[in-house]
């Protein structure tokens, strides 16, 4: 789809390489998105003091919110995960409040980097499922309480990361989407609805940066727990 500003939504840039094909714009955006993210460590980081103000103080808030969440949700386990599920929020804000700056997009638009998001969480579910209980003990969980329920419980599992893509993919595209629909329809000279919509999508952007930071810790902690 294309207006006449020529804003393609839900198109790509393409580059094929050894058989694969890459959604150019979206390496782009997320690049970006990571360069911002180790940009705002660093000069948050930089000139450390006891009484945070500025950039330290904001990144403080949100480090010290997050733990609180990541103590209450996975226990004392998962401090040693805070510095993935941390990063993991950072950028996902980051990316998803991309799109609203004109001339860009969110990475998050592409379904293809929140299903690798939700692929990478779950993954490290399992992992750390194995770690923690053993292979025998986390397998065994896929048969409980009963036999047969293995494919309700396998069900489950493949479920996870989709949702957890879809979820995030669906709000981001549709919010850039309306964005662009409002541009459209709605004169320049009244720019209270463009206003009051990019309002909302801040608000939203920040929302399913946490829904997804908050299942993620969600299914982590279920991986973290002793077997009973």
């Amino acid at each position: 789809m294309e207006h006449g500003g020529g804003h393609e939504i839900g198109a790509h840039k393409l580059a094929h390489f050894a058989g694969l094909t890459f959604n150019i714009d979206t390496l782009y955006m997320t690049w970006l998105a990571m360069a911002i993210v180790i940009l705002i460590a660093y000069f948050a980081t930089r000139r450390l003091t006891l009484v945070p103000t500025g950039l330290q103080n904001a990144v403080e808030m949100i480090v010290t919110a997050l733990l609180d969440q990541i103590e209450a949700t996975m226990g004392p386990r998962g401090k040693k995960l805070a510095p993935l599920i941390i990063t993991l929020f950072l950028f996902l804000l980051t990316a998803n409040w991309l799109g609203l700056v004109p001339g860009l997009t969110s990475p998050t638009n592409d379904i293809n980097t929140t299903l690798g998001f939700a692929v990478m969480v779950i993954g490290l579910v399992q992992i750390l499922g194995i770690m923690n209980k053993g292979i025998k003990a986390y397998f065994k969980h896929f048969f409980e309480p009963f036999i047969p329920f293995v494919i309700i419980n396998i069900i489950e599992e493949v479920s996870k990361p989709i949702t957890l893509a879809f979820r995030l993919f669906g709000n981001i595209l549709a919010g850039e989407i309306l964005i662009i629909i409002l541009g459209i329809l709605v004169p320049m000279w009244i720019p209270i609805p463009n206003i009051i919509w990019l309002g909302f999508s801040v608000f939203v952007g920040l929302v399913q940066a946490f829904i997804f930071t908050m299942l993620s810790m969600s299914y982590l902690a279920n991986s973290l727990k002793d077997h009973h």
